[in-house]
């Protein structure tokens, strides 16, 4: 195996693990402050992947503004989802919850086959291939990695700098006193659920130009996710991001020196072990 392919696996692993990280975040941070876990989550990803191929293809879109409106529509979807689905169940048994969602993930798939079928849809961009030092790198995906870092920062300084996000934080880590000290834990959540929405929004805009889209997406990068957010710690949003560059680098790195379905294998035995060591994530806190 030569190291320039095993360097440029590894460099796209860190893009791919851009990615992964804003889906992992979007749904850790739903998780943190809502306590429920949407399964679901990637099915919305999926509508705001169709939003902007048929922005753009249908109807001639510019790409930045075909996904600004992904973002809107997957943001204003993301609040129904907590208004309709969500908010009815707050004080519902976890396993209500999950099958609320899971039942909605089921009608997303369905509903999204129904439109579209099953057919692969893909922008088929001309977006260049870059050499650089003898590596081939895919400027689509260098470009999701600086918008999904853009992403990041941008809501790491909206919960750190903001009123709102200072609640956001305070209601993740204590709901109970901040109820007792006054502040509106519902507009909180819906606050959380609209942001969550956008992360995917923006997402599903980022990897169209990377992968096709079809009503199955979210089985591909949905269990993915979910494995990123535990393995990380479910609520916590550095973890996310750690979990989510390990996972990718084993997968590109691993596909290259094995196979991708071998290093599929490979991430989820790491998964395993990793639970049975530290079972609320590898920078989860102990109880």
């Amino acid at each position: 195996m030569e190291p320039i392919l095993i360097a440029e696996a590894a460099i796209n692993g860190i893009l791919l693990g851009g990615v992964l990280a804003l889906l992992a975040l979007g749904l850790n941070l739903i998780f943190g402050v809502v306590d429920i876990i949407w399964i679901a989550y990637v099915e919305l990803v999926m509508l705001g992947m169709y939003a902007v191929y048929w922005l753009v293809t249908a109807y001639a879109w510019p790409l930045p503004l075909a996904a600004l409106a992904a973002v809107a529509l997957v943001t204003v979807l993301g609040l129904l989802v907590h208004l309709l689905i969500i908010a009815p169940i707050l004080s519902s048994p976890p396993v209500n919850q999950l099958l609320a969602t899971g039942g909605l993930l089921f009608f997303l798939q369905s509903f999204a086959t129904f439109l579209w079928a099953t057919d692969h849809r893909s922008l088929r961009l001309a977006l260049p291939i870059l050499e650089v030092f003898g590596m081939f790198l895919s400027f689509a995906r260098l470009l999701a990695f600086a918008v999904s870092l853009l992403a990041m920062l941008g809501l790491y300084l909206f919960l750190t700098r903001t009123y709102m996000g200072t609640a956001i934080r305070a209601v993740s880590q204590d709901r109970e006193a901040m109820a007792l000290m006054g502040a509106d834990a519902r507009k909180v959540y819906l606050v959380t659920s609209g942001i969550g929405g956008a992360m995917a929004g923006l997402a599903g805009a980022l990897l169209i130009i990377q992968y096709s889209v079809h009503p199955h997406f979210g089985a591909a990068f949905g269990p993915l996710t979910f494995m990123i957010c535990v393995l990380g710690g479910l609520g916590n949003m550095f973890g996310a991001v750690v979990a989510s560059l390990l996972m990718s680098e084993v997968i590109s790195v691993g596909g290259i020196i094995t196979s991708t379905e071998m290093a599929y294998v490979v991430a989820f035995v790491i998964f395993i072990v990793a639970i049975f060591v530290r079972p609320e994530g590898i920078l989860g806190k102990r109880e």
